[in-house]
């Protein structure tokens, strides 16, 4: 993982897709695209239609033409990998990924690997596919398991020695989940919204806790990230502008 360690960690806010609500339209600048008016704004987006599809090295491409040189992309592996091999013997369809996601070449900021709730933690089948990850993919990588078997401090060690970051989502299933662990040099929040996960906008209350969590110092975290994922009514593009501003 090629991030250095830093006591104020490089600062990453965004949102999970870059679609931008009628309702928040006069806060961006005009642009070609969504993605191009989205970048002027924030500084990182997260992937997620990669979970459902592949996509093309020329689309790849074509985004990270499209944005700032110090905008990045987190990309979201497959649900082929996650929800179907359930990490088992998938070094087949990871390469292909990562050819793909190499296109966007120093603007891909890191991986977002989001396990089903299903997925128990058994190291005999997690273990190697972290070592083949890191072996074939050496940025950072975010993992949010969603199994309660994965918030433990066995699990967070092996995490934290093979360089991989554990999520810390909210709502979270239990307390643990809500901070993150695993390899310290990478924090990644990423905010489903609640109490109605998906939907529900934060209030200003929440947006004060989460600037008071990102401004945190923390020996040894080099980025930070924070990734607003209430897009279901568009809520998340209004929270991540209004934190941005809270930053200042």
């Amino acid at each position: 993982m090629n991030v250095a360690a830093s006591s104020r960690p490089m600062l990453f806010i965004g949102c999970a897709g870059w679609s931008i609500p009628s309702a928040q339209a006069s806060r961006f600048p005009e642009g070609n695209s969504h993605l191009e008016r989205y970048a002027q704004r924030f500084n990182c987006v997260e992937i997620n239609s990669s979970f459902y599809r592949a996509h093309l090295t020329a689309t790849y491409r074509r985004w990270a033409a499209s944005v700032p040189p110090a905008f990045r992309f987190a990309v979201k592996m497959p649900r082929a990998i996650s929800h179907e091999a359930r990490l088992r013997d998938c070094e087949p369809a990871l390469r292909i990924f990562l050819g793909q996601v190499g296109e966007l070449g120093a603007k891909l900021g890191c991986l977002l690997l989001q396990l089903p709730p299903s997925l128990a933690y058994a190291p005999s089948e997690a273990l190697p596919f972290f070592d083949q990850l890191i072996r074939l993919h050496q940025g950072p990588v975010a993992c949010e398991p969603r199994h309660l078997s994965w918030f433990q401090p066995a699990v967070d060690r092996a995490l934290r020695e093979r360089g991989i970051a554990r999520v810390a989502a909210d709502p979270a299933r239990i307390p643990r989940a809500a901070v993150p662990a695993g390899d310290p040099r990478l924090q990644y929040f990423r905010l489903h919204g609640a109490p109605h996960i998906y939907y529900d906008a934060y209030s200003n209350a929440a947006l004060r806790s989460i600037e008071r969590r990102l401004q945190r110092v923390r020996h040894g975290c080099a980025q930070r990230w924070c990734v607003f994922d209430n897009t279901a009514l568009g809520h998340a593009v209004a929270n991540a502008l209004d934190l941005i501003e809270r930053i200042g």
